[in-house]
């Protein structure tokens, strides 16, 4: 994307500000912070939990939630937060990261045991009645429902699009990290339905996951096909903005509407793939019907005088 953007850059007189864009990195300090102990106390829990506990806590779970933490930190830190003041191609390109890239890297984590283990004990023994409470139990199984999930993060997705809303960003950088922080966790919860990560439980069958991602795919089509074919810029900021590449404002919107129609149907679509191809495998089906006699065994009515051998 970003090469990209050197491709299309109008004259060699604009060349060094995009590249100064480019090379423009913010550091948070609070963000940096929260972020970097989140990835001390997984990895210290992780230790912990991966010596009982291999099977469900391998390395490439701990790869996979670092890895989401550094994508994440891209989201907010890098170049492509220079650029979304200028580029709607980029802006969108940093919510693709915040809700498609880090939150399900991060679930795939299974973040739950290891940042528990990776508290001090005095902090685990002060938090212990919090983690037991049952208004705590019922809160997060009410945001990890699938309809909840999916309505949580289909609303944050297509409300902060809209041109009123997305305008209102613009003015405020306390709404604007709302908003961000509105696609990572809402996300966090859609992902966690798809991926339940140990210890988890599905609330769901599996298949219903399929249908879940698909219907979610629809509204990003819609959302993205809408940028694509309305024919006018639909947030006005683009239409002021400096203009740092050979893109219009059309075209920009354009090459952001594609973005999120190719990137997040491939996110969306090729989990629901995988999994069908599960489903339907020889052994899934023996293991499904096998289960399914077992069952059928189990409640069939005996004649009078017959027992079980």
């Amino acid at each position: 994307m970003l090469l990209c953007l050197f491709i299309f850059a109008p004259e060699s007189a604009d060349i060094p500000k995009l590249g100064s864009l480019l090379r423009t990195w913010s550091f948070p300090p609070l963000p940096f912070l929260v972020l970097s102990l989140l990835v001390l106390i997984y990895l210290v829990g992780w230790r912990v939990a991966h010596r009982t506990r291999r099977r469900e806590v391998p390395p490439w779970r701990a790869a996979s939630f670092v890895a989401g933490i550094a994508a994440l930190w891209i989201a907010i830190a890098s170049p492509i937060d220079a650029l979304d003041d200028f580029l709607l191609a980029a802006h969108m390109i940093q919510h693709f990261i915040l809700m498609s890239i880090a939150p399900p890297l991060i679930v795939l984590g299974a973040p739950t045991v290891p940042l528990l283990r990776g508290l001090p004990k005095s902090l685990r023994a002060l938090l212990r009645p919090l983690f037991r409470a049952r208004w705590l139990h019922r809160a997060a199984r009410f945001l990890v429902h699938p309809v909840v999930a999916w309505l949580l993060m289909n609303i944050a997705y297509l409300g902060w699009h809209v041109p009123a809303a997305f305008e209102v960003t613009f003015c405020s950088e306390s709404i604007h990290q709302l908003e961000h922080a509105c696609f990572f966790f809402t996300s966090v919860a859609f992902w966690w339905v798809v991926i339940a990560p140990w210890p988890a439980r599905r609330v769901w069958p599996r298949w219903m996951v399929i249908p879940y991602l698909l219907s979610a795919d629809v509204l990003n089509t819609i959302l993205s096909a809408t940028l694509v074919f309305s024919g006018r810029v639909l947030y006005p900021t683009y239409l002021r903005a400096e203009r740092i590449s050979s893109l219009t404002p059309l075209h920009d919107q354009i090459a952001a509407g594609a973005e999120m129609w190719v990137l997040n149907s491939v996110v969306f679509l090729l989990p629901a793939v995988v999994l069908t191809v599960r489903l339907l495998s020889p052994r899934s089906l023996q293991a499904r019907t096998g289960s399914r006699d077992r069952r059928n065994f189990e409640h069939v009515d005996l004649a009078p005088g017959e027992e079980h051998q």
